[in-house]
């Protein structure tokens, strides 16, 4: 196991970079604790992978430094890093079989064969191989081989990591969760630093301690999964974390109000420092706007999405489109519908940064 930092670290692919666009890693310092478990989220080309081949030593980082346990290891080939990586389609050999696949990681380094076959037997259990452990590899469903290629990654107790990049791609749906299940459970029995990298919420959510979210090559935030939902730092985050995303309204905002297209909406804290010029928006997650025909905010029904232990409505507020809890007996020709805001639950961003008011 291993500490994870990065000093000052960046990537680009183009030659002589001078500006924060020319990079595919924008500049980063960031730490990732000895036995954690993270998972790296962000939409497609956002910087995932290529943050996670430079922690294996795929990929050199133009600038910056890579320590494993204040170690630099930097320019440090791959397989002298001692990390382990499942990648997105199974890595096995389809002539061995699934015993031989799992125990050539620990044979490959000298281990006695009986420390092999008690480790194989566990990583088995706990992975459900252990009927098809003398199946040869090529025999078995993509589902099945991706399991033989997470195991090869978990089989050695003596890594500093294990890197895993999108690696419930090839596996059906209706296993999805019980494989993220099993990862935790195996990292709270492993005690290993785990780094996933995926663009699915769920999996991330369901998987770490600590999310990692990344929008056009830089992190916008770190945290654990109820911090990124109750206080987005970034309205990307509020965006990116949620289903539907958190409602971000362009607006005027003095003091304990905010103003939305003409509408004053009640604020939870005090805003009176704001610098002249930014870009100012308020945000607010669905969960904490409710659509009702009594007190609140006038407002037009759109549609209304019955999610079975949720109802979600969309509506029109001015110019702005949100979504907001519809309540049981809420109906869709209700012209006297309206929102009421919970002023506790809005975040103030300043070009898309949140800024801390004054309770």
């Amino acid at each position: 196991m291993a500490r994870i930092d990065l000093v000052d670290l960046a990537h680009a692919y183009r030659p002589n970079p001078t500006t924060d666009a020319d990079y595919a890693l924008r500049p980063m310092n960031t730490s990732w604790r000895q036995g954690g478990a993270y998972a790296l989220l962000g939409p497609s080309g956002c910087g995932k992978t290529t943050l996670l081949n430079i922690i294996s030593g795929l990929v050199v980082p133009s600038r910056g430094h890579v320590l494993f346990d204040g170690v630099d290891v930097t320019r440090l080939a791959t397989e002298k890093r001692n990390i382990a990586q499942v990648f997105q389609f199974p890595v096995i050999y389809d002539t061995m079989t699934v015993r031989e696949n799992l125990a050539f990681p620990l044979r490959n380094r000298g281990m006695p064969a009986a420390a092999v076959a008690a480790r194989v037997g566990e990583i088995a259990e706990l992975l459900d191989l252990n009927v098809d452990l003398d199946r040869r590899a090529r025999a078995l469903t993509p589902d099945a081989k991706q399991k033989i290629s997470l195991g090869r990654g978990l089989v050695r107790s003596d890594v500093a990591a294990i890197l895993f990049d999108e690696p419930l791609t090839v596996i059906d749906p209706a296993l999805k969760w019980e494989l993220r299940s099993k990862l935790k459970a195996l990292h709270r029995a492993l005690d290993l630093t785990m780094i996933y990298v995926t663009h699915d919420q769920t999996e991330a959510l369901t998987f770490a301690d600590t999310v990692v979210v990344m929008h056009d090559g830089a992190i916008v935030q770190m945290g654990r999964p109820n911090e990124l939902f109750e206080r987005p730092e970034h309205t990307f985050v509020g965006h990116f974390i949620g289903s539907p995303g958190m409602n971000v309204l362009p607006a005027k905002v003095e003091g304990r109000t905010a103003d939305v297209g003409g509408v004053p909406i009640a604020l939870g804290r005090s805003y009176s420092a704001i610098p002249p010029g930014r870009k100012i928006e308020i945000g607010i997650r669905p969960e904490y706007v409710r659509l009702s025909s009594g007190e609140g905010v006038p407002v037009r029904v759109e549609r209304i999405d019955d999610l079975g232990r949720i109802r979600f409505a969309k509506v029109r507020l001015g110019d702005a489109r949100l979504s907001v809890v519809a309540p049981p007996g809420v109906r869709l020709e209700d012209d006297r519908s309206r929102v009421s805001f919970d002023p506790a639950q809005i975040h103030v961003y300043a070009d898309s940064r949140r800024i801390e008011g004054d309770a």
